[in-house]
């Protein structure tokens, strides 16, 4: 979670002692981010077809993979890294310009300041649900509400859940034009090759079977065929149908339907 530069921060950050985190150890630890860099952390990039990259930063934070999406209108960064160096940026600006950067969820707004106004001030778009949730704060945040195309060709939804402001992004063009759903933690590829939803991942806090319902009306006119999460994991193919059996089964078996079972 990113705070503003300067003294260290008073008190706790309030994203760790919520309950669908934790603190480790129960110890709150400050870093500036140039600590991190001058310890030898990196940051690692995969190509997973052609137009999507996944940057991750596998010792910060919770781990998470950042996803760039190239589009002719510009890059979007999806879910941002808790880490910046000067390699990262420079290879961000050898794939073309950085137009918009947008974290699925609060746990993903990683240093996305630091990312922002080392490319130009790119526009951070943040879910007005969600908002209260910025630590720092500067002109460069959009706030938003109803779903849109931030690039053309790539449409941003709130699908609520995780959090009540939990975005994922369609970008149409990506699986060879069958679409590709980055879902951040709404949705969550699963070992048997399905999905799930929770409120909280490491806390094991579920959904409600009215909420998870919720999500998946919401997906039913999108198309899309593939589904990446916040750690790169990926629904290969036969995502859309997927998301509707799981949020299904989901639902049931939070409902009762099943109690007969166990």
């Amino acid at each position: 979670m990113e705070f503003p530069p300067g003294a260290q921060p008073t008190g706790t950050c309030p994203i760790c002692a919520d309950e669908r985190q934790y603190i480790p150890g129960g110890t709150q630890r400050w870093v500036r981010t140039e600590e991190l860099a001058a310890a030898g952390h990196q940051l690692t990039i995969t190509s997973l077809e052609p137009g999507l990259h996944a940057i991750a930063s596998p010792e910060i934070g919770i781990g998470q993979s950042s996803l760039l999406v190239e589009s002719t209108a510009g890059n979007l960064l999806f879910d941002v890294p808790g880490l910046i160096t000067e390699q990262i940026i420079d290879w961000l600006k050898s794939r073309g310009k950085l137009a918009a950067i947008v974290a699925s969820h609060p746990h993903m707004y990683g240093v996305q300041h630091q990312y922002s106004q080392a490319l130009g001030d790119v526009p951070i778009f943040v879910a007005e649900k969600d908002a209260q949730w910025v630590q720092y704060s500067s002109a460069a945040i959009r706030t938003w509400s109803g779903p849109f195309e931030v690039l053309p060709g790539i449409r941003l939804m709130q699908l609520g859940g995780h959090f009540p402001g939990s975005t994922v992004a369609l970008w149409e063009a990506g699986a060879d034009g069958s679409g590709v759903l980055l879902a951040g933690d709404a949705i969550f590829p699963v070992a048997d090759g399905n999905v799930t939803f929770l409120r909280s991942y490491p806390n094991r806090i579920p959904l409600s079977a009215a909420v998870v319902r919720r999500l998946a009306k919401g997906l039913e006119r999108l198309k899309f065929d593939r589904l990446y999460n916040n750690f790169a994991a990926c629904v290969q193919a036969d995502a859309h149908r997927i998301v509707q059996f799981s949020a299904e089964r989901y639902a049931r078996w939070v409902s009762g339907d099943f109690d007969d079972l166990t």
